[in-house]
């Protein structure tokens, strides 16, 4: 069974490291680490359920996107939130703006449009809470999306016409997730498709 926990696991002993010598360490190192305000953090790794969730929708989305504007990255694209020094791996992330690098980093990109992320037992509070707050100050953002990875569940936040966070919840398989900020939807029985509970 999975280990609950909260927030990331500070991945080395010391306590606080530059952004410098994260994205150094990063490159060399074999797994994923997120970096906040000078600590590293080890992400975890990702289930069979997170990865066939992950192929359909974005699948779906690569698709959908095809000859628009907007580009969908996987988790190999690292993010960074220059406002409250993030550096992370969304599971999908959509940028519509163009690709704008870090000025630390020329493979950290910034201001995605959409962000989804694939929840897992160990990490949907960290998801849902202490990411969510980050994520926010990230001007471009739009809608950010969580999917059950044990259940058949969507919690879709979306930035509305007064630029307040809405939340639309999404718990049964017959039901159509909207991507509001696109115009288009993927029903739920698509994005779990390969899923068996």
């Amino acid at each position: 069974m999975d280990e609950i926990v909260n927030e990331p696991v500070v991945s080395y002993q010391k306590k606080h490291f530059s952004v410098a010598e994260y994205l150094e360490m990063e490159k060399a190192s074999h797994e994923k680490h997120e970096y906040f305000q000078g600590e590293i953090f080890s992400m975890s790794g990702s289930s069979t359920n997170h990865n066939l969730i992950f192929s359909s929708l974005f699948g779906f989305l690569s698709v959908k996107l095809a000859g628009s504007k907007c580009i969908p990255f996987g988790s190999d694209m690292r993010m960074n939130i220059p406002e409250n020094t993030l550096f992370t791996y969304p599971d999908i992330s959509v940028y519509c703006n163009g690709i704008k690098h870090s000025t630390d980093d020329k493979d950290s990109i910034l201001e995605p449009t959409i962000i989804i992320e694939i929840l897992s037992p160990s990490t949907k509070n960290y998801d849902r809470g202490g990411k969510f707050k980050l994520y926010r100050d990230i001007r471009t953002l739009k809608e950010f999306i969580l999917i059950d990875s044990e259940s058949v569940s969507v919690e879709a936040f979306y930035l509305n016409g007064k630029q307040h966070w809405e939340l639309i919840e999404y718990k049964e398989i017959g039901g159509t997730l909207k991507f509001v900020s696109m115009g288009f939807e993927i029903s739920l029985a698509d994005i779990y498709k390969y899923i068996r509970f």
